[in-house]
């Protein structure tokens, strides 16, 4: 297994039996008279040697932190992310001791980073995770393609704003099938439908890179995206149910991270559909070949504990009516609505930005991929980021109902504005909406018992296509009488300011409170 080490050393005027005492009080560190062992402070993913010898004038302490978690398929990304934390947390622990040492003021406590775990993950914990958000950069991939080729499509195939838009809104119609998929996670298991989705995203995939006409792509399209919705909701219940208490929506975090990653895949392979008006065709067809990762996924991804211990208490799991009754009832409404809500907006700006940035603003698929990548990429992972520890330390409310709030304000001026405004808003709007999706995302798993979490979401796929569908449609038909897809898709924003300012407020906090205790059990 891969290990990440760090080294600090530092020299005390002190003997080698007190120097030895001084690391074992400030550091809570045991052992022999020359080496002490324990865990380094403020870094538990990592463990803390100490080992003293005599120096001329007093005592030589040498600090090696060691780190043996190992990150299937993501280990590239947290390897200098650990070996940063662990040299920061060890020049700490080395400051402790002098200033212990000296008489001084002792340092002022580290402050925690959005990057480190607030928890401590075990190895099963750890695999499962990594292995979702692997399956979840793959379907976040797929799902973004036809979005970021929807100009190059809509010329293919000749179709205007609107019969774009209608495509769009036709695809939403797969939610029929994601609700079946998604509901049956409570019955067949989190991994068994995860799995099969992947499989289906890449079948369609393929079919949509071939497909002759706007129709057979349109059906191509609409099985994606139901798969990959029936994937982001059963990837983001496994890893909630999987995550340690306290590291909820960090888990959520960097799901949302990895399906960022996807993301950024389909904008990178933007400029491919320039070379020719086909070949967008291969990106669709990159995606189709993930396929062949579906088996590694496979022999790394195990079930969730919770489900695990559910199956083996009952078999009455999957009810709609843990859904509808209760303390349930109540919070499956307004997270109905605010999904709605939110979708009547978000479907049309992220769907049909490229055609707008095309036709009205005049970019070329080079300068589209560039304005994405500039003022989405780093700021929004950032706002994944930032998004996952404000969740964790304010509650996930406050952070859902003014991100939202901020985001749909600069989403609107993008859509409203030229020049350098555009960029800039394009850019603080991807940080406070990453923000509000993750808190947002993290409470539709947490708000339901773990025999409902999968029909619970699979309902609210319902109702954020629905609003989707009805956000499309409008944006399409008030592009011509407003001027443009610019002014009708701004419009759309008034639907989320709704939610942020009447709806997520009303929701009980998850925050900082024990899954079970939040949504527990009712069988």
């Amino acid at each position: 297994m891969p290990r990440v080490r760090r080294r600090e050393s530092i020299h005390l005027e002190l003997s080698l039996t007190d120097t030895l005492a001084l690391a074992r009080s400030k550091l809570d560190l045991e052992g022999d008279d020359h080496r002490l062992e324990g865990r380094l402070p403020g870094f538990e993913q990592a463990s803390l040697e100490a080992t003293g010898s005599d120096g001329e004038g007093g005592t030589n302490l040498v600090l090696e932190a060691e780190s043996e978690v190992h990150v299937p398929f993501f280990q590239w990304f947290f390897a200098p992310i650990f070996a940063f934390e662990m040299r920061r947390h060890l020049r700490h622990a080395v400051a402790i001791l002098h200033a212990a040492a000296t008489g001084a003021d002792p340092p002022e406590p580290l402050r925690e980073s959005p990057v480190t775990p607030p928890a401590a993950f075990t190895d099963s914990q750890v695999a499962l995770i990594a292995t979702v958000c692997l399956a979840g950069a793959m379907a976040a991939f797929a799902s973004a393609l036809f979005g970021q080729n929807a100009d190059s499509i809509a010329k293919t195939y000749n179709i205007s704003d609107a019969g774009l838009s209608q495509a769009l809104a036709v695809t939403r119609g797969g939610v029929l099938l994601a609700l079946v998929a998604a509901a049956l996670a409570d019955r067949l298991g989190r991994r068994r439908v995860l799995i099969g989705t992947l499989v289906v995203i890449a079948a369609a995939n393929a079919v949509s890179a071939l497909a002759p006409t706007i129709v057979t792509f349109t059906i191509a399209q609409t099985v994606v995206r139901a798969a990959v919705n029936a994937a982001v909701v059963v990837g983001g219940i496994a890893v909630v149910e999987e995550a340690p208490e306290s590291a909820r929506a960090y888990a959520v975090a960097m799901l949302a991270l990895a399906s960022g990653a996807g993301f950024a895949l389909a904008v990178i392979l933007l400029p491919t559909a320039g070379f020719s008006p086909e070949s967008w065709r291969l990106a669709f067809g990159f995606s189709a070949l993930t396929i062949l990762l579906v088996p590694i996924i496979a022999r790394n991804l195990t079930e969730t504990t919770r489900f695990t211990s559910l199956t083996r208490r009952t078999e009455q799991r999957g009810s709609l009516r843990e859904v509808a009754r209760g303390a349930y009832g109540g919070r499956f409404v307004l997270l109905a609505l605010v999904a709605f809500l939110t979708n009547v907006f978000s479907a049309p700006s992220a769907q049909l930005t490229n055609r707008y940035l095309a036709d009205v603003r005049g970019f070329s698929s080079s300068g589209i991929a560039v304005l994405r990548g500039v003022t989405n990429g780093v700021p929004g992972l950032f706002g994944i980021l930032l998004g996952g520890r404000l969740a964790e330390t304010r509650g996930r409310r406050p952070v859902a109902s003014i991100g939202l709030l901020i985001a749909t304000l600069l989403s609107a001026m993008f859509f409203l504005t030229s020049g350098v405004t555009l960029w800039i808003a394009s850019t603080l709007m991807i940080i406070a909406a990453a923000s509000t999706t993750l808190a947002v995302g993290t409470m539709d798993a947490e708000l339901f018992p773990t025999e409902a979490r999968g029909t619970s979401n699979a309902m609210l796929i319902v109702t954020g296509v629905a609003g989707s569908v009805v956000g499309l449609l409008v944006a399409g038909w008030l592009s011509a009488p407003l001027g443009g897809l610019g002014n009708a898709i701004a419009i759309c924003g008034v639907a989320p300011l709704l939610a942020a300012v009447f709806l997520l407020p009303r929701l009980p906090e998850s925050g900082g409170r024990a899954l079970d205790d939040v949504s527990p059990s009712e069988i």
